[in-house]
Order: C-alpha cells, then sequence, then structure tokens
C-alpha cells in the first residue's frame, strides 16, 4: 500500500512536467535563454554566488508553479530593483569585494521581503488589490524606481570605465569594451526583427547577447596582449557545488544561513519590496493578455503575490537575490505562441541543473568589469526611465504643487542619503542601524502624500499661462478640441493609480504588450 501511494506521488510529479514532444523541450533552453542574463546579472552585482541565483530562481519557480495550482506560465528570476539595498550590505566599502558576512545580512533583508510579499497576497485577498495600490500611487513608486536608478549609476561608471579592476587595462580601452557592450543591447532593442522567426529571440535576449559580444571582444584582446583576464575562477571552481560547503572565485558560499543581526539592513532591503509588488500586478495582467485568460481571478493575484513571497523567501533563506516574475518569458510565450506551464518548469530544472554545475559559476565569474560597466549603465538608466514612465502612464499631473513637492522630496532626500552611504542610527556601543535612501525617501513620499490635501484644479504659477494650458492638454485635464475646461482630480481619471477601468484601453494594451519586448529591468 505504502509502495502504491509512492509511486502515484511520483507518476504526478512527472505528469506535472511531462513534456508531449522533443520541440517543448527546446522552447525551454529558449525560455533559459530569455531569462539567463538579467537572472545571473543580478547576483554579479551585488556580489552574491551566482550559482546559488540560478538555483533558487528554479526552485522558486517551481514552487510558485505549486502555489498557483500550475496555472500561470511564468518564471521568476533575480530582481533588479533590489540591487542598490542590496548591493550596500554584500559589498565591502573599501574594496568593493563581496563579504561572506555582508551576503548573510542581506539574506535577513531578502526573507523579510518575502514575508511583505505575504502580506501584500492577504490585503490582496481580503481588501483587494485596487485598494491597496491606492496606498502606493504613482506619484510615489514612480520617483521610487528612479531613485533606485539613479543610486546605482556612480556604480555602472566606476565599472564601466575599470576603476573597479585594477590591472585589467588602459582606462580608455575599458570605456570602449563598455561602450561597445552597451552599443550591441541597444541594437538589438532597437531594431526588431518581427519578420525573421529565427532572430526574432534575438529581441528577448539584448543583455545576454551584449555579454557574450562583450566577453568575446575582451577574450580576443586578452590574447592580444590589450588587457589582462583573470580564468582562475573556472580553473578552482568545484566541478559539483557541495550546499553550505563550495565557495566561488569570491569566496562566497554556495547556500548559506542567513544573520538577523542588522535589522537596518532588514527593513531598507524589504521596503522596496513594494516596487516589484506595483509591477507584479502589471506582469500578471500582461501574461493574462498574451495568454488569454484571467489570472486575476484564476488562481487569483494572491495566489500569485504569495507565489513571487515564497520564492523570495526560499532565496533568503539559501543566499540568493529576490525573485520576481519576468517579462522576457512573456515575450517568448507571445513569439511562440506556446503557452504550456510545463515548459517553464523544465527552464527551472535546466537552471537547478546549471546552478549545481561549479564550472559553470565559475565560467560566468570571469566576466570582465568593463562589460558588466556597459550592461550596468544600460540597466541602471532604464530602471529610471520606467520609473519616468510610471509618471507618465499614469498621468500625473505635475502641474499641481502637491504632486511636485512629493516627488522632490522623494528623490533629494533618497540620493542625499544614498551619497552619504545611508543613516546610521546608534542605539549604543555596540547597537547601530543603517537605514538606505531608498527606505526612507519611500517611507517619507507616503507619508507627505498621505497627509498632503488632494486639491482638484490646483494649478501653480510653474510657468507661463501657455505653459500651463499645454500641461493641462498633455495630462489629460483639457480636451484639446474642447475650449472649455474639465476639472479632473490629482491623477487623470482611469488611471493605475485610482484603480477605475482605464479609458483608452488599447494604449495601456499596446504599452503593456510592447514592455515584454523590451529587456526586463527588474
Amino acid at each position: 500500500m505504502q509502495e502504491n501511494s509512492k509511486s502515484n506521488v511520483f507518476k504526478k510529479a512527472w505528469n506535472a512536467i511531462r513534456l508531449e514532444n522533443g520541440r517543448e523541450y527546446l522552447l525551454a533552453v529558449q525560455h533559459l535563454f530569455a531569462m539567463f542574463g538579467a537572472t545571473i546579472l543580478v547576483p554579479l552585482l551585488t556580489g552574491m554566488n551566482v550559482s546559488v541565483a540560478l538555483v533558487t530562481a528554479g526552485l522558486g519557480t517551481l514552487l510558485f508553479h505549486i502555489i498557483t495550482k500550475g496555472k500561470v506560465p511564468v518564471f521568476l528570476g533575480s530582481s533588479f530593483m533590489f540591487i542598490s539595498c542590496v548591493a550596500i550590505y554584500t559589498l565591502d566599502k573599501e574594496t568593493g569585494l563581496p563579504t561572506q558576512e555582508g551576503v548573510q545580512i542581506a539574506q535577513a533583508g531578502i526573507i523579510f521581503a518575502g514575508l511583505l510579499y505575504f502580506l501584500f497576497a492577504l490585503l490582496a485577498y481580503f481588501v483587494g488589490a485596487e485598494r491597496i495600490k491606492k496606498v502606493f500611487p504613482p506619484v510615489v513608486t514612480g520617483p521610487v524606481i528612479v531613485l533606485i536608478g539613479l543610486g546605482l549609476a556612480s556604480t555602472g561608471i566606476n565599472d564601466a570605465s575599470g576603476a573597479s579592476a585594477a590591472g585589467f587595462g588602459p582606462t580608455w580601452l575599458c570605456w570602449i569594451i563598455a561602450a561597445f557592450t552597451a552599443g550591441v543591447v541597444i541594437l538589438f532593442n532597437v531594431v526588431q526583427f518581427k519578420k525573421n522567426k529565427v532572430l526574432k529571440i534575438f529581441n528577448i535576449i539584448p543583455i545576454l547577447i551584449g555579454i557574450v559580444c562583450g566577453y568575446v571582444l575582451c577574450v580576443i584582446l586578452h590574447f592580444c596582449g590589450a588587457v589582462k583576464m583573470d580564468f582562475s575562477g573556472i580553473v578552482n571552481a568545484h566541478w559539483f557545488n557541495v550546499p553550505y560547503h563550495s565557495t566561488d572565485a569570491n569566496g562566497i558560499r554556495f547556500f548559506s544561513l542567513p544573520s538577523f543581526k542588522n535589522w537596518g539592513a532588514v527593513l531598507s532591503i524589504a521596503i522596496v519590496a513594494i516596487v516589484p509588488f506595483m509591477e507584479h500586478i502589471g506582469d500578471i495582467t500582461t501574461n493574462g493578455a498574451v495568454v488569454g485568460k484571467d489570472f486575476f481571478k484564476d488562481p487569483g493575484l494572491h495566489r500569485t503575490l504569495l507565489g513571487d513571497g515564497a520564492a523570495t523567501l526560499l532565496a533568503g533563506f539559501l543566499g540568493g537575490p529576490c525573485n520576481t516574475t519576468y517579462s522576457e518569458n512573456t515575450g517568448v510565450l507571445a513569439t511562440t505562441g506556446n503557452y504550456n506551464p510545463k515548459i517553464l518548469r523544465w527552464t527551472a530544472v535546466f537552471a537547478i541543473f546549471l546552478g549545481f554545475f561549479g564550472k559553470f559559476g565559475g565560467f560566468l565569474q570571469t566576466i570582465p568589469v568593463p562589460v558588466r560597466g556597459g550592461i550596468e549603465i544600460i540597466l541602471y538608466g532604464m530602471i529610471s526611465a520606467i520609473g519616468l514612465r510610471t509618471l507618465a502612464a499614469s498621468k500625473v499631473d505635475m502641474t499641481k504643487f502637491r504632486n511636485i513637492i512629493v516627488v522632490a522630496l522623494i528623490l533629494v532626500i533618497g540620493i542625499g542619503i544614498v551619497v552619504n552611504d545611508g543613516i546610521t542610527i546608534n542605539f549604543d556601543e555596540s547597537v547601530s542601524m543603517n537605514l538606505s535612501g531608498v527606505f526612507v525617501a519611500t517611507i517619507v513620499g507616503i507619508v507627505v502624500n498621505a497627509i498632503l490635501p488632494k486639491v482638484k484644479n490646483e494649478v501653480r504659477n510653474m510657468g507661463s499661462e501657455e505653459d500651463i494650458a499645454a500641461a493641462k492638454i498633455a495630462y489629460g485635464e483639457v480636451d484639446e478640441t474642447n475650449p472649455d475646461p474639465q476639472p479632473v482630480g490629482e491623477v487623470a481619471e482611469g488611471s493605475a493609480a485610482d484603480g477605475l477601468p482605464v479609458a483608452g484601453g488599447e494604449e495601456r494594451a499596446e504599452t503593456s504588450a510592447t514592455e515584454t519586448d523590451k529587456t526586463d529591468t527588474k
């Protein structure tokens, strides 16, 4: 009887991932390429173990599929939004290299970010997503996203110039390598291969193509004697990663336990979950639009949020970065027309396998710093641009002084604190707490937006009458064909901030579809 029950469990597990034909296994590999560049980039930038990131992405995806009843075809990978707040604790301020202690401190914050997702899931179930979004309107989340990108700008410049890689090569050559890498990413983002099905995949994996092209260029320059690459990471890496024993080239263990001794790190990292939570709603909406199903109803937004939170919680306990749903893989769904969730589960299995293959992780550690710098300049700029797009797409009226105040306080307070490496609060000689600029700015933005009165039709004289009239038309406050001004609220009717049905749904749908073709900036 016991043997029959075991065989039934294995049979159900196999049926959950069994594909119909060999072509679907190839599609799983295609999804692997789509998520690969972004997933490995986050641990490379924060100093976390790349192999652990691959394993936790795979395990997190499988966990997500279990929680969502296997109905949502998504892959979960490393979230870009947590790079700045995690790097503060994982990277040594003097050397710029990661430390094991720092990674374990960051793990605690990642765990609490996952728990915050659980809270959002409960609220989504009992209160509804639209009411939650009113607490975090675009006038707050937009500038916070801008702040996350700008806070990382100096890191991208230092890496692109080779300043953080002494002995690699001359500065001018590092800039050329970074510019070449960034140029490749821009090229495959801008040039759309819509008619060619083979080349169309390049539009989904621009980051991966940029890394490969930059790496090949550096290898050529290395053998020409122009730069000096270090391949010791490959030579010294284990063939098979042993949990809690193997280490990468920087000495970061393959799986590690979290450290809860820095509660400033916990608060600073966990609060950022507000941003990917808002993005999660858009990602699930887009995924459902591509597949032709309403995942908000079945399996429900609360389950998808719970899946994201469980994946992030698991990553925190093992030493991986925060996970989030990836729009690159939604782009693959749209390209191939195959929406079978089992394909994504095989992608997760492949990612776990690569994570346990130590030499592969060692190879990823040899990616030259200027190559990463070129990617970072594009990536961090795109993060900030997404923040601006959030404000514009939601039609936040920047002619209203209250909105200007909210945005201004978030940016100035946030950047000011980032430049000064956070705010340190000393409770006594042995206990202190360091709060990041993103955390403080987010709290300030939420509080100020909540207490400032929402005055309709308040337009301060921020320019000429012609400028204000043009701004009103641009933000939908006045119909260009109607000379009589029509009052609206703080945010245009039907925007994402107020949770009402969107007027002009075709434009929003087009925006969502376009997002799947772009580089994921999560």
